[in-house]
């Protein structure tokens, strides 16, 4: 569904952010992308997306493709109407706008009332919870709220391919798990492809199929998830374990840099 082909990105025609990456994502599937702050990973997701250059950045070497065209010379709201969207790290709603228009706005690509209207039941159906909040200012709901409102704004855009930026952050653990409790039947139920980023690595291998590890700009290992958890060196540097099962910190490896097996 998603070719992503040794593509580089640069901001401000000066720093090079991403150096060489690949990726793919397989139709109806979950895949997720791992890294440490500053790997890379939300610059993937907006050089999918185009949004690259409302920052000043540009994909300079490369090309991606979705469903066999190429996106990456496109604008943000072409490849929107092609069946991509982001969810920003952040929850980024119109604050001054009620839920109700929050999600007829992220629709306007849509001309039929019919559809618009069926989209929006799907909403209410995965999210009841802003049923009874349709009319309330979406800046005064609470994190979470504003959370499900971004996803259900995808699902208005009649999304393909779901791109999530940090979905857990600042949540409490029981909206974490009802949020992936969601998108995991999002993607059964629907067939709705996701793209994760998550730090929290057990979250995001708990609901995705395949996973990439992202450091400095680049792809540096990925495999199958159960595969995944099985790797020493994502156990100790992304879970969190040794093979004794004890806990340890990331600073504490000091041997980090030299052990890059997967490198090669």
């Amino acid at each position: 569904m998603l070719k992503v082909n040794n593509i580089e990105v640069i901001y401000d025609d000066v720093i090079l952010v991403l150096k060489g990456l690949s990726l793919e994502v397989e139709e109806g599937k979950i895949v997720a992308l791992l890294g440490a702050n500053g790997a890379g990973k939300t610059t993937t997701l907006k050089a999918i997306s185009g949004l690259l250059k409302a920052e000043n950045g540009q994909v300079t070497d490369g090309t991606i493709e979705f469903r066999g065209q190429r996106i990456d010379k496109m604008e943000a709201e072409e490849i929107v109407r092609r069946g991509i969207f982001q969810v920003m790290e952040g929850r980024y709603v119109f604050e001054n706008l009620t839920v109700q228009e929050n999600l007829i706005a992220a629709s306007r690509t849509c001309r039929s009332r019919k559809i618009l209207k069926e989209r929006y039941e799907t909403v209410m159906h995965y999210f009841p919870h802003l049923q009874n909040l349709q009319n309330r200012l979406a800046g005064y709901l609470s994190g979470g709220e504003q959370q499900m409102l971004v996803i259900g704004r995808a699902l208005m855009a009649s999304t393909r391919l779901m791109m999530l930026d940090e979905p857990s952050l600042g949540l409490s653990p029981i909206l974490v798990a009802e949020i992936f409790n969601i998108l995991k039947r999002l993607n059964e139920e629907q067939n709705i492809t996701i793209l994760l980023v998550e730090q929290n690595a057990h979250l995001a291998l708990s609901i995705a199929e395949r996973g990439y590890v992202m450091e400095n700009g680049k792809i540096v290992l990925d495999d199958t998830v159960d595969k995944l958890k099985a790797n020493e060196d994502i156990k100790m540097f992304y879970l969190g374990l040794t093979e004794m099962g004890a806990k340890r910190s990331y600073r504490d490896a000091k041997f980090y840099k030299r052990r890059k097996r997967w490198l090669t």
